[in-house]
């Protein structure tokens, strides 16, 4: 029962049925006050009224008769009690009870009624014993008050109005709480609904189930939540498909080097070699394999460290052109083996803000797939183009190239477009996707063009040192 209240539901249904209570409760409190003021000043105000009306058929001198017939007639057709009070025995005539206008009024109100003010009163009048609603109109004559038109009502019969009001507010309050909370039940339920749905989702995924998809009913917060939910889902289900490849892959990578070791090894173990030149040859074979098995290792900790958020670049100024050229040096010898016929263009202006080690990690890869790729006789072509804000590095080669299938997957881990021979004479399939890491952490981007029997092309852009600076 806990949990029940405890639930989303529960305390927004509270939530609302707290809410239309109390703003229920203000606006009768409200109207319960207004009602009451605008009812009674409007009441003054009527009074005053038809004690003026009746006041302007008094044309000076004694209080006559006939004007005393006149205010008893319109006191027999009004719902007010209306009189006039000129002296004490003609008012013992119209009342219960003996009194004259001076018992009706205070000093400062005949100093009022002197000057020709009206006078309203409200609340309880000893003589009459109860609470009432007044209007007191003056009768006078040279500057002397002959009498006085009173009139009032009693407030008990706003109490009675005021009570019929409250009846009826509460009955209506009442079925406006009932419909209000049958449909509040339904909203809600409609609206914790897809939530529940994402819940029961989210614990099937956490149970390893990650094709799950909610429903995305509406375009609202709750949609988009829906939405973002299965975009998770995608997201943990590609990235568990990309581990799984992953330990696939690396499981692969290492068994084939090792099963050679190990191969080689036994043999020599179980005297299989039969001459000095044969053991050379395994020991040779046993040397590359643990070559690869270092690269392997190597690229795998260089991914390691570029996905954690630990990874620092260490950037200093790069004068480019000056850099690749060094670079390049490494290189005489093969390019002179293969006969390879490598031209530079390079514009000596560009200067990057670039990680030194990182950068050549960069150009070792690109140089070496475009060298290893390339036929004897072949060429290759770095161009160095200094633009406004960046520079731009492009290496073109007349090798094989790359199938148009396999050009968007190049630099993805692990993807080899020569899967037959790469493990001889490809690596293992990390090295350009190691490149783009570093380029991008670098603000840079790349991009390959390629075609069978054409040559590739890989184009480098990275910003110069003047917009790092401005940045």
């Amino acid at each position: 029962m806990r949990a029940n209240w405890k639930s989303l539901s529960i305390k927004l249904w509270l939530t609302i049925i707290t809410a239309i209570i109390l703003s229920v409760l203000f606006a009768y409190s409200l109207s319960q006050y207004y009602y009451k003021n605008l009812y009674v000043e409007k009441l003054k105000t009527d009074l005053v009224n038809e004690a003026s009306l009746l006041g302007a058929d008094y044309s000076g001198g004694e209080i006559t008769d006939d004007f005393k017939q006149k205010v008893e007639w319109f006191n027999s057709k009004n719902d007010s009690e209306v009189f006039v009070v000129n002296n004490p025995r003609e008012l013992s005539a119209c009342l219960p009870f003996e009194i004259n206008y001076d018992t009706l009024i205070s000093e400062e109100e005949r100093q009022m009624l002197l000057e020709g003010k009206a006078v309203e009163k409200e609340g309880y009048e000893k003589r009459f014993e109860k609470n009432i609603v007044a209007a007191i109109i003056p009768l006078i004559d040279d500057d002397r008050l002959e009498g006085i038109i009173y009139t009032y009502i009693p407030v008990d019969s706003i109490t009675v109005l005021l009570k019929e009001f409250a009846a009826k507010w509460i009955a209506a309050v009442l079925l406006f709480l009932i419909v209000a909370i049958f449909f509040t039940t339904k909203w809600l339920k409609k609206l914790i609904s897809p939530i529940k749905e994402i819940e029961t989702a989210a614990h099937r995924v956490s149970e390893g189930n990650y094709d799950i998809q909610v429903q995305v009913r509406s375009h609202d917060e709750i949609g988009k939540l829906a939405q973002a939910f299965n975009d998770m889902a995608n997201s943990i289900h590609l990235e568990e498909e990309r581990k799984k490849e992953f330990l696939e892959n690396v499981a692969h990578e290492l068994r084939t080097p090792l099963s050679y070791v190990k191969g080689y090894t036994q043999a020599i173990l179980d005297g299989v070699v039969k001459n000095d030149e044969e053991e050379r040859k395994y020991l040779q074979l046993i040397s590359r394999e643990a070559l690869r098995l270092q690269r392997l290792v190597g690229d795998l900790m260089d991914l390691s460290k570029l996905d954690s958020d630990s990874f620092v670049l260490h950037r200093t100024p790069i004068a480019f052109a000056q850099f690749i050229e060094d670079v390049l040096v490494k290189y005489e010898s093969i390019i002179k083996e293969k006969q390879l016929d490598l031209q530079l263009q390079l514009d000596p202006d560009p200067i990057i803000y670039g990680d030194e080690g990182r950068m050549e990690q960069i150009l070792h890869n690109i140089f070496d797939n475009s060298i290893q790729y390339t036929e004897s006789g072949g060429s290759i072509n770095i161009t160095l183009i200094q633009h406004k804000e960046d520079c731009e590095l492009m290496v073109t080669d007349t090798g094989n190239g790359i199938p148009e299938a396999d050009l968007p997957y190049v630099m993805n881990r692990f993807y080899r477009v020569n899967k037959a021979r790469s493990r001889f004479d490809g690596g293992s399939g990390l090295g350009l996707s190691i490149v783009k890491k570093l380029v991008e952490l670098q603000n840079g981007k790349i991009e390959i063009e390629s075609k069978v029997k054409r040559g590739t092309k890989v184009r480098v852009v990275l910003p110069t040192i003047k917009e790092e600076w401005n940045s």
